[in-house]
C-alpha cells in the first residue's frame, strides 16, 4: 500500500529536472565515454603487445593464448573503472563479479575443462602451430591454439574447431613432428606371374623416385598369399613433406611398369554359369 502511495506521489518531471537526475546522466555519459576510450586503448595495447611478441619470436603456439588472456584481463579492469565512474564501490563490484564468475563457472564446467586443456597443451606441447595432427577423428594443420579451442585447417580449406579439453585428454597423432616418415604400400600380382621379375620391376620404380631417401632401407617382400593374389609389402622412407608425393608416384609407376612387363594385378571376378532346363 505504501509503495502505491509513493508511486502516486512521485513527480517524474521534478525528478527529471532535479540535480540527482542530471548527476546520474553525467555519470552515465562519463561511464560510456570511459568504456569507448578504454576499449580503443585496449585494442591498441593488445595489438602492440602481439606485434612485440612476434618480433621477439615468442613461441607461435603461445602468442594467441597470451594475447587472449591479456585482452580478457584488461577488459575486466575496464569494467571496474566503469563501475567506479558510476559511483559503485569497487570492492562490492568485485564481489558481485566473483559470484557471477563462480556461478557461470559451475554452469559451464566444460568451458573450464577446455581452459585447463589449453594450458596443458601449451605447457607439454604435444603439437605446435603448423603441425599436422589427427585428434577427435579430424586431421588438419594446426592454425591456432586459443584459450578454449584449437583451430585446424583441412586440405580442402575447411576450418575445424576442436575444444581443448577433449583434445588434451584424448589421443593425439602428430603426423609432422618427425622429419621423415615411412611409406607403407601393398601390391598384388597374379599366381601365374614371376615373383622375382615383379620384385625387380618394383625396385626399378623405387630407384627412379628421387624423393625416396636412403634406398638401402627400402623393403620389398612377399607378405601374403591371398585368395587371388600374391601380396608384396613395399616400405620406403621419405621426408615428411614428400609423403603423399612418394605414395602417388610409386603407385602410378608400378602400375605402368607392371603393364609393360605383362605382370597382372588381380581383381575380383565372378563366373556366371547359365543352366538350360529342358
Amino acid at each position: 500500500m505504501n509503495t502505491f502511495l509513493f508511486l502516486a506521489d512521485f513527480d517524474i518531471m521534478a525528478f527529471l529536472q532535479g540535480d540527482s537526475f542530471i548527476a546520474a546522466l553525467k555519470s552515465l555519459g562519463l561511464a560510456i565515454l570511459v568504456w569507448m576510450i578504454g576499449s580503443i586503448v585496449i585494442g591498441q595495447v593488445v595489438k602492440a603487445i602481439a606485434n612485440g611478441m612476434e618480433k621477439a619470436k615468442l613461441d607461435a603456439s603461445l602468442r594467441p593464448f597470451l594475447v587472449s588472456m591479456l585482452g580478457t584481463l584488461l577488459k575486466i579492469l575496464l569494467m571496474l573503472a566503469v563501475a567506479s565512474t558510476l559511483g559503485m564501490e569497487v570492492t562490492s563490484f568485485v564481489a558481485i563479479l566473483s559470484a557471477a564468475a563462480f556461478a557461470v563457472g559451475m554452469a559451464l564446467q566444460g568451458g573450464l575443462a577446455n581452459f585447463a586443456g589449453g594450458v596443458m597443451i601449451l605447457v607439454f606441447k604435444p603439437f605446435k602451430i603448423g603441425d599436422v595432427i589427427t585428434s577427435q577423428g579430424y586431421t588438419g594443420v594446426v592454425k591456432e591454439i586459443q584459450i578454449f579451442n584449437t583451430i585446424l585447417g583441412t586440405p580442402d580449406n575447411q576450418v575445424i574447431i576442436l575444444p581443448n579439453g577433449p583434445v588434451s585428454n584424448g589421443p593425439i597423432q602428430n603426423i609432422t613432428t618427425e622429419a621423415t616418415r615411412r611409406v607403407d604400400m601393398v601390391f598384388g600380382i597374379g599366381y601365374g606371374d614371376d615373383i622375382q621379375k615383379a620384385k625387380e620391376v618394383i625396385n626399378e620404380v623405387l630407384n627412379s623416385c628421387e624423393q625416396i631417401i636412403d634406398r638401402s632401407k627400402a623393403v620389398v617382400v612377399v607378405t601374403g598369399l591371398g585368395d587371388s593374389s600374391v601380396d608384396f609389402a613395399v616400405r620406403v622412407w621419405t621426408k615428411t613433406a614428400d609423403y603423399w608425393g612418394v605414395h602417388a608416384y610409386v603407385h602410378e609407376n608400378i602400375k605402368i611398369a607392371f603393364d609393360k612387363n605383362n605382370i597382372g594385378i588381380p581383381y575380383p571376378t565372378m563366373d556366371l554359369n547359365v543352366l538350360k532346363q529342358d
